[in-house]
């Protein structure tokens, strides 16, 4: 049992997300107790989405022509432990800088590959790949509750050692992940690959462009729902319970996400879905309401994140050849986390400079234009399979 594919893809993710769940919330914040500008904040994590803009499509590429599914994964997360520590003894703002772009790009850079890879070993191996994605989840409250505590009690320096430890297990992990070998079968790539630049001229550019909308809106929860809601009074444990919220009913949501009513929703309506639902939290979460309403908003997590997560996994798997996986979920991440996160988060930095909380209703545009690129897609409801492109 303890060494069977699932198993150990469920040990990953939960490392990956015990680091992810200290990161996304409280990075920001260990950079504003070195004495950084929310300006500086705005930028730094701004190099961090662009740094896995450039390099999630590079780390994908070689997973789909690697021997080793697992190669560049293991090599990804090693790079994170060297990265988490060399921030240590690093105050000034453009070395930070160019420290978040390589931590950006090694840690975000494995999303796309071992979605891609777990998914197909799901597939082969016959276990349900959303419980085991769902583990990882749990390990990112577990990190939201037990971060959020030691920065009450030790202050935001412990925020980095929770890096560095986390991304140590991550590296172990990933050394126990299955090999994921394959035969060489590569020798047509360069005429397959012009498969995916035909989509990029139709459904799969729209499926990008409404995944990457929606998820951008996530640009000023990211960088300054921490900051935001310290300064509305909130303590770290408060904020931790919040973050804890949205991911756990994101963990619902994927559990039940190939059952039922969720299991026959067509990847448009899950995206439209998590669009809606970013125009209502954004909208309202820029009043700063009262901690009670804040819980009730992060509940609309499973749609913002994990519908649309689940809906372009699904327009993936059903649309794109396996071999190309991991480049399309790569595309997906680095637009989604990568450009239009990057825009988002640095543009934040401005905003939340001004007008401090009421920059969440920034978020609204981007999730505007995510719906209407989810409604287009419904158009493609006749998409040819897989093998058609063959």
């Amino acid at each position: 049992m303890i060494r069977t594919p699932a198993f150990r893809f469920a040990a990953y993710y939960g490392a990956f997300y015990l680091t992810l769940g200290c990161f996304l919330p409280y990075f920001p914040q260990w950079l504003d107790g070195r004495g950084l500008s929310p300006e500086w904040i705005g930028w730094i994590v701004a190099a961090g989405m662009a740094g896995r803009t450039l390099v999630s499509p590079v780390g994908a590429r070689w997973s789909d022509r690697a021997v080793r599914r697992r190669d560049p994964i293991l090599v990804f997360a090693i790079g994170c432990v060297v990265v988490f520590g060399l921030h240590g003894p690093s105050s000034l703002p453009w070395v930070l800088l160019v420290l978040s772009f390589l931590s950006g790009a090694l840690l975000f850079g494995q999303i796309p590959v071992i979605d891609a890879f777990a998914m197909r070993a799901a597939r082969d191996d016959r276990f349900a790949f959303g419980p085991v994605r769902a583990f990882g989840s749990a390990m990112f409250i577990v990190a939201n509750f037990s971060a959020g505590a030691l920065i009450d009690r030790f202050g935001t320096e412990s925020i980095l050692a929770w890096l560095i430890l986390g991304a140590g297990l991550l590296a172990l992990a990933a050394s126990w992940l299955p090999e994921g070998r394959r035969p060489d079968t590569h020798s047509a790539d360069h005429a397959r690959l012009g498969h995916i630049l035909v989509m990029l001229g139709g459904p799969l550019g729209i499926a990008l462009l409404a995944s990457a909308m929606v998820q951008a809106g996530h640009g000023f929860y990211y960088a300054f729902s921490a900051k935001a809601w310290s300064e509305q009074g909130l303590s770290g444990t408060a904020i931790g319970a919040l973050w804890a919220t949205g991911v756990a009913v994101e963990i619902g949501f994927l559990w039940l996400s190939g059952r039922g009513l969720l299991g026959r929703a067509s990847p448009a309506m899950l995206i439209g879905a998590g669009a809606v639902a970013s125009i209502l939290r954004w909208g309202l979460t820029a009043f700063s309401p009262p901690l009670w309403a804040l819980f009730a908003l992060q509940s609309l997590h499973a749609l913002t994140f994990a519908a649309t997560y689940v809906g372009f996994l699904r327009f993936a798997s059903d649309h794109v050849p396996d071999e190309h996986a991991a480049l399309a979920q790569a595309l997906n991440s680095a637009l989604s986390g990568g450009v239009v996160m990057a825009a988002a988060s640095a543009v934040s930095g401005y905003f939340y400079a001004r007008i401090g909380a009421g920059g969440f209703a920034l978020m609204v545009i981007p999730a505007v234009c995510g719906l209407a690129a989810a409604v287009l897609l419904h158009r493609f409801q006749a998409l040819p399979r897989t093998e058609k492109f063959d």
